[in-house]
């Protein structure tokens, strides 16, 4: 061993899934095992590496197939067949990329993988080497896919509800995972989160994009059966701790896009929390009569708002002459950065799908949310973030799934206005507070990714 290689504590190499949400949050914790002594390289796919070259200043970045080379996503003909291609193909590429590390200076410890791509454990234990499952989501949403996978929860749910999961609050039907709700609906992304838990038990860590004190109940509960580390939140550290130099925003973006400089300026012009921030996330597909109650919602709210829509969505789907009618009060942008606006003290409100990575980003940033949830674990953050955390509102959707103008409306009243905003604020403030503490030394984040580096060989 020479003294190249015992400079650093321990080589990790990080296989993330392939998209938005699971990419950025791996390579935050991958920034911070390299603030801790330790070599790390991020694993992206040929597609990805083509099409956007991401770099990192700090993670060493090298490339896999997903078995879709050109096309990415798009070339596959379902999310079946996307993910056995990329089994097939990731399986013989990362096993390629495991003997090159092996044969230089810098071979691999451990092997941190998304929880979505359970194969690549099998590759980490063929080649002897420890094998760390990263679950991306909530700790209370891979409980329940835990549940499920392991037949105490069964499906299509017989019991009447609310479901009782311990560590869990009661659950309707409509507060668990959509891939569980609407069972059957979703056949492939089902398999999917169930998966997850088909080989964990083999796995020498499981950490998990939360902290401690947002969940600790179902944190508590789940660790007396899947021990666990909690290792999040997974945000740039200039919004929380800010003791990685120049970590200030997300590495990788998988959209392309424009400088934000005139959001903030705009943002700059307005007073303290008299903002509402709309935006449904690079995924939204949220049909004209939704788009439109959304809009005259905000104009009879008649707050100021920023709102991330599509250029094809605000010529299709928004009410003629509504962005001219609107100028004086809105801002209407095709891509912003999330961390960036929500940090601003203009911002007052963020109106979100309330996916995982965006309900970390509001509560680490102390702003209130109103959250309209469409699918997958949103309906499951929209119950904690009401119920548990207190924090924010979910809207209620009618009798045809649509949110009408006056729920909005009102929605965005209540987190914006009067003494009800305020306790909502105060406790996104509260939650702000404790994630900061998590990720700061001594925190249960710092004090968890110790731990995991230091049984690392």
């Amino acid at each position: 061993m020479n003294n190249e290689r015992k400079a650093y504590r321990a080589h990790i190499l990080a296989v993330p899934y392939p998209s938005q949400g699971h990419v950025n949050p791996m390579l935050q914790f991958c920034k911070r095992l390299v603030s801790k002594g330790t070599r790390a390289t991020f694993v992206i796919t040929n597609f990805i590496s083509k099409s956007f070259n991401p770099k990192s200043d700090t993670v060493s970045i090298d490339n896999i197939s997903d078995g879709c080379d050109e096309g990415g996503f798009t070339q596959a003909i379902d999310v079946a067949d996307y993910l056995k291609r990329m089994e097939i193909a990731g399986t013989k590429t990362l096993e390629e990329l495991i003997k090159t590390y092996q044969k230089s200076d810098h071979p691999i410890d451990c092997i941190v993988y998304d929880a979505f791509l359970p194969w690549v454990l099998e590759v980490a234990k063929k080649y002897d080497i420890k094998g760390a499952c990263f679950f991306t989501q909530a700790c209370s949403v891979n409980y329940v896919y835990y549940y499920v996978h392991h037949g105490l929860l069964t499906l299509p749910v017989s019991t009447p509800p609310p479901v009782e999961i311990p560590g869990l609050p009661p659950l309707d039907l409509s507060d668990m995972p959509s891939f569980i709700y609407v069972h059957g609906s979703y056949p492939a992304y089902f398999e999917l989160v169930l998966n997850q838990f088909s080989n964990v038990e083999k796995a020498d860590f499981v950490l998990v994009n939360t902290f401690y004190k947002l969940e600790e109940k179902v944190v508590d509960s789940m660790t007396k059966v899947c021990p666990l580390l909690t290792i999040g939140p997974t945000i740039p550290s200039f919004y929380l701790d800010k003791r990685l130099e120049n970590d200030n925003k997300y590495d990788i973006d998988l959209f392309h896009s424009d400088p934000s400089t005139s959001i903030i300026n705009w943002l700059n012009t307005k007073p303290p929390q008299s903002v509402v921030y709309v935006a449904f996330g690079s995924m939204d597909n949220l049909p004209k009569s939704q788009m439109e109650e959304i809009s005259w919602g905000l104009k009879s709210a008649n707050f100021h708002f920023l709102w991330v829509v599509r250029d094809s969505d605000r010529e299709k789907k928004l009410p003629k002459d509504f962005i001219q009618e609107s100028r004086e009060k809105g801002l209407f942008v095709h891509w912003s950065r999330q961390l960036e606006v929500l940090s601003n003290k203009a911002v007052g409100c963020f109106f979100s799908h309330g996916g995982w990575n965006s309900t970390t980003e509001a509560l680490s940033m102390g702003v209130p949310m109103v959250i309209m949830p469409q699918w997958t674990d949103q309906t499951t953050d929209a119950k904690l973030v009401q119920d548990v955390w207190c924090m924010g509102v979910r809207v209620r959707p009618d009798r045809d799934s649509i949110v009408r103008r006056e729920e909005i409306e009102g929605c965005i009243r209540e987190v914006m206005e009067g003494e009800k905003g305020k306790e909502l604020k105060n406790n996104a403030t509260k939650w702000r507070d404790l994630a900061k503490a998590a990720v700061s030394e001594g925190g249960t984040s710092d004090i968890n990714i110790d731990t995991f580096i230091s049984q690392l060989p």
